[in-house]
């Protein structure tokens, strides 16, 4: 019975070794499938090229929107800040009753805080038309008007110089 006993036990260990050696085995085969070797570490050509042509896409078709919507702010800002001066020459003619001689009167009389900037230009400076003063009783000049000294037309086809 001893003898059965240790039979039983030894073909026991036997199927015990061989699997813990089948496992080990996979476990190693596993181990080297998943090591990359360092060529493989990053990624390939062909991918990097792939992501660049989707970036590049998605830049061609974001950009010109973009640039739309630069210009129409810009645009927009025009419209304001001659709107702006314009209300600003009413009121101090209004007030005073003589139209301004310059821009730097509405600024220096506080009805302007500073000469605002072209947006097209990107600078201070505009032109300034001069008219007859309705509402002076000696018939003098004064601002009457301010346009812009852009060149070119707006995305609506209008002179900047027309707005």
């Amino acid at each position: 019975m001893i003898g059965k006993f240790f039979k039983v036990q030894s073909s026991k260990f036997k199927v015990q070794s061989f699997f813990k050696a089948r496992r080990l085995k996979i476990e190693d085969q596993s181990q080297i499938a998943n090591r990359k070797s360092p060529i493989q570490a990053g990624f390939s050509l062909l991918e990097l090229m792939i992501a660049m042509f989707i970036l590049i896409i998605l830049i061609s078709v974001a950009l010109p929107t973009y640039q739309r919507s630069v210009q129409h702010a810009r645009e927009v800002v025009l419209k304001e800040n001659l709107w702006q001066m314009r209300r600003a020459i009413d009121q101090y003619s209004a007030d005073k009753g003589k139209l301004p001689q310059s821009l730097d009167d509405l600024i220096n009389e506080k009805y302007l805080r500073e000469k605002p900037v072209d947006p097209i230009t990107e600078k201070a400076e505009w032109k300034e038309i001069q008219g007859e003063d309705t509402n002076s009783s000696d018939a003098g000049q004064g601002l009457t008007d301010v346009q812009s000294l852009a060149e070119g037309e707006s995305s609506d086809g209008k002179k900047y110089e027309e707005y």
